[in-house]
């Protein structure tokens, strides 16, 4: 027997312009009316989406050369989700109970294009981890970077979604040290003791410089960066000669609680000397770059969780009611790794 599609749906809206970091109070969980899919549309059922940092670029205004659209108040979020097709419109290749991956999460229901959807495999042992961020560290450390045996990695924000996978991966392609940071000497005891790093750095505790002499007293070969600012400084003053930087994220700026900040610049002051004499290359990162990297990703990580030698750190938090104290938290670095919402 058929299911009838429901008529409504609830999703979450930017309601009011913040002043510095956006906090629960700007978003609003509001009932919108849901079309039946035409031709070439599928209704989905969302079961997971991602809450990630670049949500407050997002909101902050109009950035160049990003290549997602801002969100303006009035607007319903948006963001990589995992749900099932529920309902077809004529001629469409899917067909109800199909899980998919697209980026129309922050609701309960999309009404999304068939060119949009990328149908799930079982290349992954959970529909959850298709969600991660790993293709990103995955496509920098070995299209950008390229790590290889004998390498100290420095990764920036190593709790975060990324750096919580790119440590890891950086390991199981042959690096043989791996030094990480985080702003939390609780955090840093967990990233040693379940993720597998070797030393982590804590900013705001001692000068940086001083803690990467002690953490990689040979310098660093490769930094996947996840936050800039202060932290790239202290990175290419750690460099050994022809160190590779893979710039990923931007956390410095994007979270900011200053209210002149608005989540779209993070200054960095870089010894450009230093760059120029020992062969520093910097090159940027960002989603379109994936290219065959996600696939090729999605294959080494499921293999990896299967055999155990990778785990996905995340957290699920249960229905879309709580997804805007999702984001605080995770503006507030509450969680290891990737946070996502569950939607019962």
């Amino acid at each position: 027997m058929a299911v009838q599609p429901p008529l409504t749906t609830r999703e979450i809206h930017l309601v009011g312009a913040a002043v510095g970091l956006p906090g629960p109070e700007h978003f609003a969980v509001v009932e919108t009316p849901l079309d039946a899919p035409r031709a070439g549309q599928v209704l989905v059922r969302n079961r997971h989406f991602l809450v990630f940092p670049g949500l407050r670029t997002l909101i902050g205004g109009e950035v160049e050369g990003v290549p997602l659209p801002p969100v303006h108040v009035g607007d319903a979020l948006f963001g990589p989700a995992v749900g099932e097709v529920v309902a077809v419109g004529p001629g469409s290749a899917l067909r109800p109970g199909d899980l998919v991956t697209h980026l129309h999460g922050w609701r309960e229901h999309a009404l999304v294009s068939d060119d949009d959807c990328v149908p799930l495999t079982d290349v992954l042992p959970d529909p959850v981890a298709f969600l991660s961020s790993g293709a990103a560290a995955y496509a920098a450390l070995t299209r950008l970077v390229v790590v290889g045996p004998g390498d100290t990695v420095l990764v920036t924000g190593a709790a975060g979604a990324v750096g919580s996978l790119a440590g890891q991966t950086a390991r199981l392609l042959g690096a043989e040290r791996i030094v990480g940071s985080t702003r939390s000497p609780h955090k840093a005891e967990r990233l040693k003791a379940e993720l597998g790093y070797d030393a982590v750095v804590v900013p705001g505790t001692a000068p940086l410089a001083e803690q990467l002499a002690v953490a990689a007293p040979d310098g660093i070969d490769v930094l996947l960066d996840t936050v800039g600012g202060e932290q790239l400084t202290a990175a290419v003053g750690a460099a050994r000669r022809g160190a590779r930087f893979a710039l990923v994220g931007a956390l410095s700026g994007q979270l900011s609680s200053e209210h002149d900040h608005d989540g779209t610049t993070a200054p960095a002051e870089i010894d450009t000397f230093r760059v120029i004499t020992l062969g520093i290359t910097l090159r940027g990162f960002s989603s379109p770059d994936l290219g065959e990297a996600a696939e090729e990703w999605n294959k080494r990580f499921g293999d990896w969780l299967r055999s155990g030698e990778i785990v996905f750190p995340h957290v699920r938090i249960a229905g879309i009611d709580r997804a805007p104290w999702a984001l605080q938290e995770l503006f507030e670095g509450r969680h290891i790794g990737t946070v996502v919402v569950d939607l019962p």
